[in-house]
């Protein structure tokens, strides 16, 4: 646990700066931490957003994908990515104090992902997953887990198609050469896709689908 001051007002915060509690957010919160994701005031369009998101917490316990968000407030992925440069869950989503991890499981059928360990399609291999079904260890990764990974999100019969694999092929190089995790902008950049064409692909949305399947995580 960490903490994280502005004005004179301390929060509690997790390894990568969001708001342990969603709760305990406010205006000042939203101020301070706005300045830790390069933007030094907040405007009204950037208020429209983060209320957005606050409002669609408060009524579904979820926070919601990129793509809900930019339809409901007719952002374009360049004018996303203008007002909130650092990227959706790493800027916008930690400004609005609600973190990825913040969801609802969807289907019954899927809380087979809360278990310690993930039978592999073949092989009788397993992996161990956190407690929201994302791989511990990158590097136990492969084939096999992701096509599972994609069974569980509704892609037909888990099959891959070839730009599926341009898009965990480009997050796992990345990671590997870096040690970094792209955002869905840089994502979307190398891979020539719009927000439109990424949730046809990845309709779970961008940690919760692609990062998943690619046996990536976020540190805790």
């Amino acid at each position: 646990m960490k903490h994280f001051s502005h004005k004179d007002v301390t929060y509690q915060v997790d390894e990568q700066g969001f708001l342990l509690e969603p709760k305990f957010w406010d205006i000042n919160f939203a101020e301070g931490m706005a300045k830790e994701c390069e933007i030094q005031n907040l405007t009204t369009e950037h208020w429209d957003v983060i209320n957005f998101i606050r409002e669609a917490y408060a009524k579904t316990g979820a926070c919601p994908t990129i793509f809900a968000v930019c339809t409901a407030n007719g952002l374009r992925p360049r004018e996303m990515k203008k007002l909130f440069p650092t990227g959706y869950h790493r800027g916008l989503c930690r400004i609005a104090g609600v973190h990825y991890r913040i969801n609802t499981m969807p289907f019954a059928s899927h809380l087979h992902e809360r278990s310690a360990d993930l039978d592999a399609l073949s092989g009788g291999k397993t992996y161990t997953v956190d407690v929201r079904g994302f791989l511990v260890d990158p590097d136990t990764w492969d084939e096999s887990y992701a096509m599972h990974r994609a069974l569980e999100m509704n892609i037909p019969k888990g099959e891959l198609t070839e730009m599926h694999w341009k898009v965990i092929d480009f997050l796992r190089s990345t990671y590997k050469q870096k040690k970094l995790i792209p955002n869905i902008y840089q994502l979307c950049e190398n891979c020539q896709l719009d927000f439109e064409e990424f949730e046809k692909l990845f309709s779970a949305g961008y940690h919760r689908g692609a990062l998943k399947i690619a046996g990536l995580r976020f540190a805790n």
